[in-house]
């Protein structure tokens, strides 16, 4: 796009002072629901975010920079999990969305009802705006097809929302179609020139204040004044095709600005597999797809926030549009490889003391080494290790009954009762300690914990684990076929886990 080859100066100067109430420029690691909790009230001007869908999809992915091979899983077990992971965090999106501010919510068709439901709730129903339907391919891979007894699904919704009634919109336009020139710029001029002929009349009986006097022996209301008709006439844009016949105006196609941008967008193609942009990340947006959402609904030097940034195409996106922003993503692997990105695409430096005076980015809070795991408070270590392992804490921190989060698997489906839409209970514990080693007490608890539950998978978390405890792990799957997955706090931090929670 051009952005790459500017001096390190050229772009300093082209870009905004940063913002005085919010850090920009700064990818943050971590769970966004404490990092939003940190921002002040009305900072962001514009706000995109794709969540993991709840489409029970299992990614394994490869990562460009690294060939780091990582599992990215919707480990919702219900329609309703998924809301009640997303409402919290929009409820904060909302709060930080300034009053002229914009909120587009990437979502596919497994739960965008339910998720429109929760953002009218919070945004109110007023401030829905559009439901945009992105056509991503003409062409599904997949199991879709015959024998599939459904229709194969090629789109995903975008809700747009707004915070109030003065939010920035900059109408946008995409090139005419060669059909739509064909059959509306059909007349062409000696020069090569294409163009169509539109009416001039106005609404009879001067409703509008329209003017009424004749033109090349036509008397009517007409929509300019005569003192601009006369211009149009000697510039040979008024065209009489027979006497008597109401004359009409040339309208030439390389006048026009194109097309306006309506909901249907069916003009950015999804990535495929040998696009130059494609970074390997399983739900990577084109960069098109963001830069005209961006374009749209903002404008120089505004905040541009993305909750989920994934491999940061939102960011990408954003600079090169000189706009400032702000990523959270929760992966230590998403985040290094947004920040290569910036780094390759923009040009940026990552580079403290250039981000201190508005150059250059930051990442922060990227994963914690096991010295300073072991010095947290034991429920704040329980919290990091569930969220990390992509599970869910429990609300409450005592009488826990021996389970510190829950991890839903991808293979859980809604089941319906009678009159009423039921979700399957199915569910994986988690059991965390803060030890140096775990022992076979421990893990003869936890046995306990997945009987009592009747788990068919259990996931346990310590720094290290005795020899005792690895055999009665391997002794309690033989007896009873159940699993007890043991991870270790290295594990976690080397992101060594994805064949693990398969």
């Amino acid at each position: 796009m051009g952005k790459k080859s500017q001096s390190g100066s050229e772009k300093s100067r082209r870009l905004g002072k940063p913002s005085a109430v919010v850090d920009t420029r700064v990818i943050y690691c971590g769970d966004n629901l404490d990092q939003l909790k940190k921002f002040p009230d009305e900072c962001v001007d514009l706000i995109y975010i794709d969540p993991p869908f709840n489409s029970n999809r299992n990614y394994e992915v490869f990562w460009g920079e690294t060939k780091e091979k990582r599992s990215f899983e919707d480990r919702h077990a219900s329609t309703q999990a998924y809301i009640d992971f997303m409402r919290p965090r929009c409820l904060e999106l909302h709060r930080v969305l300034k009053k002229t501010g914009s909120f587009y919510y990437h979502c596919d068709w497994h739960a965008s009802h339910y998720v429109k439901i929760m953002l009218d709730q919070i945004f109110n129903e007023s401030q829905f705006r559009n439901e945009i339907i992105w056509k991503r391919a003409s062409t599904v891979k997949g199991n879709f097809g015959q024998g599939s007894r459904m229709w194969s699904p090629n789109t995903d919704s975008i809700f747009f929302y707004t915070k109030g009634s003065k939010n920035t919109f900059n109408q946008l336009f995409k090139e005419y179609s060669e059909d739509y020139i064909k059959t509306f710029y059909k007349h062409i001029e000696p020069d090569g020139r294409r163009y169509q002929l539109i009416s001039m009349a106005g609404p009879g009986g001067g409703a509008k204040g329209n003017p009424k006097y004749e033109v090349m022996g036509v008397t009517a209301y007409w929509r300019y004044s005569r003192e601009k008709m006369q211009q149009l006439i000697d510039q040979g844009l008024v065209v009489q095709r027979k006497p008597g016949v109401v004359p009409r105006r040339k309208l030439y196609l390389d006048s026009g600005k194109g097309v306006a941008v309506q909901t249907l967008w069916d003009d950015i193609e999804a990535l495929s597999s040998n696009a130059r942009e494609r970074l390997g990340y399983p739900t990577q947006k084109p960069l098109a797809l963001l830069d005209r959402i961006i374009k749209a609904s903002s404008n120089e030097n505004d905040i541009v926030l993305d909750a989920f940034c994934g491999c940061g195409t939102a960011l990408v996106a954003a600079e090169n549009l000189s706009r400032q922003w702000i990523g959270i993503d929760v992966s230590p692997t998403a985040c290094r490889v947004m920040a290569k990105r910036l780094r390759d695409v923009c040009g940026m430096k990552e580079d403290e003391k250039l981000w201190r005076i508005g150059r250059g980015f930051v990442v922060r809070d990227l994963p914690w080494s096991e010295k300073k795991l072991r010095e947290l408070p034991p429920f704040e270590f329980e919290n990091w290790a569930v969220i990390a392992l992509g599970g869910i804490p429990n609300k409450a921190q005592v009488g826990d009954m021996g389970i510190d989060g829950r991890i839903y698997p991808v293979s859980a489906v809604p089941k319906k009762k009678e009159g009423e839409l039921d979700f399957m209970d199915v569910w994986y514990p988690i059991q965390v300690k803060q030890k140096d080693k775990a022992g076979r007490p421990d893990i003869d608890s936890f046995e306990a914990v997945m009987m009592r539950e009747d788990r068919t998978k259990g996931f346990f978390v310590s720094f290290d684990y005795s020899g005792d405890a690895m055999s009665e792990i391997q002794a309690f799957f033989k007896k009873t076929g159940k699993s007890i997955i043991a991870l270790t706090v290295k594990d976690i931090l080397d992101e060594q886990i994805a064949h693990k929670l398969a």
